[in-house]
């Protein structure tokens, strides 16, 4: 059940968005799921009971604290890593490793350095036995698609790294999965660029059938992004809440002053942080300057 935002009541737009939405076949099913790590000094549960549908084209965030358990949670989505307990569905069929119905996009872009960008998207479909020249036209459709088209034959030193991620949300796409699991793919871009993909993602999305799970440390980035967002808490990772985001689409940087995506940053940031706050103003402080040499 999603945790309403009480500070802001949702607008009739809003609304009708999430009645349709919950009206979605739901494409992603997580029950129950538990991952417990073993190791010679014990074990670690880093998830526990951990629940949530996705549907069909939504986009949906998952954000914590450090050590919630949330790049575990996608790998295991993605069949990288088995649950202890629990279980994974994509339609009508359980997760069990990876396979062509999930599209994984890294931190790091992991792209195949001696190969060209129209060559690293063709990979894939000419691994699951497409034809070369079918396999370059489907290739040149998603190159077209993140805005790559002049750089289709560059290597990926000759790129930045903005459009190496973009390469590698092609690449993941070009199989046309039904899900498209993405952890923290834009941490590592500067500002600039980081706000310039969020909003070709957006674009991407809306002209795809794809659901998404987007995992982040970044509240302004979940609140910008989702439809809703999966508040994991740690140690371990459970559920702590579901938020539908009251901020109306299309989306636009514009709203990041708006009172939705504040009143959604202010109850994310509650959520979070409230006890750590608490641990932070009990912890010890070195003092490394002179009495007298106050900064205020």
């Amino acid at each position: 059940m999603a945790t309403p935002l009480e500070q802001l009541p949702q607008s009739p737009q809003v609304r009708a968005h999430f009645e349709a939405l919950a009206k979605r076949e739901v494409v992603l099913r997580v029950e129950g799921l538990t991952k417990v790590f073993s190791s010679p000094q014990g074990e670690t549960v880093a998830l526990r009971d951990v629940s949530f549908v996705g549907h069909r084209r939504e986009l949906l965030c998952v954000i914590g604290a450090s050590g919630c358990g949330k790049s575990t949670l996608v790998r295991v989505l993605a069949g990288l890593e088995a649950p202890t307990s629990g279980s994974v569905r994509v339609g009508d069929e359980e997760v069990r490793g990876p396979g062509p119905d999930r599209g994984m996009v890294f931190q790091q872009y992991t792209l195949f350095p001696w190969l060209t960008v129209r060559q690293n998207i063709m990979f894939g479909l000419k691994r699951r036995g497409m034809a070369a020249g079918i396999a370059d036209r489907e290739a040149r459709q998603w190159i077209d698609l993140v805005g790559l088209t002049a750089f289709q034959d560059a290597y990926p030193r000759q790129l930045s790294g903005g459009m190496q991620q973009r390469v590698a949300i092609a690449r993941a796409l070009a199989n046309q999965p039904q899900v498209l699991l993405m952890d923290e793919p834009f941490s590592a871009l500067d500002a600039q660029t980081r706000a310039r993909l969020q909003r070709h993602l957006l674009e991407i999305w809306r002209n795809v059938n794809l659901t998404i799970v987007f995992i982040t440390h970044d509240l302004d980035e979940a609140t910008y992004l989702a439809d809703r967002i999966l508040v994991l808490r740690p140690h371990p990772g459970e559920v702590e809440a579901l938020i539908e985001v009251p901020v109306p689409r299309p989306r636009s940087p514009e709203q990041f002053l708006s009172p939705e995506f504040l009143a959604t940053k202010r109850v994310l940031e509650k959520l979070i942080y409230s006890d750590d706050e608490s641990d932070e103003a009990e912890a010890p402080m070195l003092r490394l300057t002179r009495v007298g040499d106050e900064v205020f």
